[in-house]
């Protein structure tokens, strides 16, 4: 039997996007399987003490940007450090990547999951914006709309809630979390560490 991550993440989460390549090469390297839990992380900030973005301290904002741009250097990923549509709610682009994941499988939402991130991250495209994440899909392979569909019944809904209830219960208090034999991993910047515990 496979090892697996659970991998907690919501999609307009800069480290997530920097983190999600390395991730899905990790575990296909490893035969790891991800088990993708995309999470509202402003339900986990209100139970964990964190704060949003726009309400932490000035000298956390400018580190944060630095260490944006120093990761993005370093990893070669690109990455806007003032993109267009940031913040943004990404509840929606959430529950299509989880219908993707139901009506195609992992690695098909796996591959969309690094698609909406790119879109904030790199393409100034608006993932709130349900035609751009329809254009996103179909651009996969996929028939964007009725993904689009899916993503909106109440199904979906309860997986979005369930993954939320499961990260808190995991104690996580930020994005991405990986869980790998039960130890959680904060911030893709855990990802050597995380890459140890694929080997064991």
């Amino acid at each position: 039997m496979s090892k697996l991550c659970e991998y907690y993440f919501a999609p307009q989460s800069p480290f997530a996007y920097l983190g999600h390549a390395r991730l899905v090469a990790l575990a296909k390297q490893y035969g790891v399987k991800i088990v993708l839990k995309p999470c509202d992380m402003a339900r986990i900030l209100s139970v964990s003490g964190g704060l949003p973005l726009a309400k932490r301290a000035p000298q956390r904002q400018a580190y944060r940007l630095q260490e944006l741009r120093r990761w993005s250097s370093h990893l070669q990923v690109p990455l806007n450090l003032q993109p267009a549509y940031f913040p943004v709610p990404s509840d929606d682009a959430a529950k299509l990547i989880i219908a993707a994941q139901l009506a195609h499988g992992t690695e098909a939402a796996l591959e969309l999951t690094g698609a909406i991130m790119r879109a904030v991250w790199a393409e100034e495209k608006n993932i709130a914006d349900a035609d751009t994440l329809a254009a996103i899909a179909t651009e996969l392979g996929h028939d964007g709309k009725t993904l689009l569909k899916s993503a909106a019944t109440a199904g979906i809904q309860s997986e979005f809630e369930r993954f939320t209830d499961e990260a808190i219960s995991a104690n996580v208090f930020g994005v991405p979390w990986y869980v790998v034999d039960g130890e959680g991993f904060w911030g893709q910047d855990r990802l050597d560490f995380v890459e140890r515990a694929f080997a064991k």
